[in-house]
């Protein structure tokens, strides 16, 4: 077995973290926010459980997008590296659509982080305004972060078929990636958001085993 590059090990760090960021983001879902995230509670409900828990909602937000989108990137980056001894126009656009996603997860950590001091602030003074506010912002960064999951799961998918391809990381990861992928594509059709849960959870399965195939395997020895 040849030493492991310092380009997988590091992909392999980061999809660790990245696996780590998707469960605490979910724990964190299911003990603190919950009754802020789940359901269709009203504007002003929303408001006031945001005015009282705003540091809890940012920490939420600061893992899941932003430090998840930092570390997608050397992810997608590591990826293409390890597909390089063969590359395609399949590796190089399912790179693409790796960068594309970190860039929506980034820009909606930010929005949503920035726009929700803002509406704290407002509801201060002005409950109503705060409500619109609030309305305008979680919509934008609703769409940015996947409430319809494109961008990710085409990423997964299309980073499994090139993988196949170039025999660069187990079958067997790959089909994981190409079921898990197809779960959140479906969340497009709006009776069927619920299945999306399927790839968040899919997702921390297949960015463990993948930071330890990289950890411990070149792309040659990997099938």
């Amino acid at each position: 077995m040849t030493e492991v590059s310092d380009s997988q090990k590091t992909g392999g760090i980061a999809a660790l973290i990245g696996a780590a960021t998707v469960v605490i983001g979910l724990a964190m879902f299911a003990l603190v926010v919950s009754d802020y995230a789940s359901g269709d509670p009203e504007p002003a409900e929303s408001v006031a459980y945001l005015a009282g828990n705003h540091a809890t909602i940012f920490i939420w937000n600061l893992i899941t997008l932003i430090v998840f989108s930092v570390v997608l990137v050397v992810i997608a980056l590591a990826l293409s590296k390890r597909l390089n001894a063969g590359p395609s126009l399949l590796t190089q656009t399912a790179t693409a659509f790796g960068i594309i996603w970190a860039g929506l997860l980034i820009a909606a950590g930010m929005i949503i982080n920035i726009g929700f001091g803002t509406v704290v602030d407002l509801y201060a003074t002005n409950a109503a305004q705060a409500e619109a506010l609030w309305l305008a912002i979680d919509s934008v960064g609703n769409g940015l972060s996947g409430g319809m999951e494109i961008a990710g799961p085409i990423w997964v998918l299309l980073i499994s078929a090139a993988a196949l391809q170039a025999k660069a990381l187990p079958r067997a990861l790959n089909y994981v990636g190409i079921l898990i992928a197809a779960a959140g594509l479906v969340t497009i059709i709006p009776a069927l958001e619920a299945v999306g849960a399927i790839f968040g959870l899919g997702l921390i399965v297949w960015l463990t085993w993948l930071g330890i195939v990289m950890l411990r395997t070149n792309p040659a020895e990997a099938t």
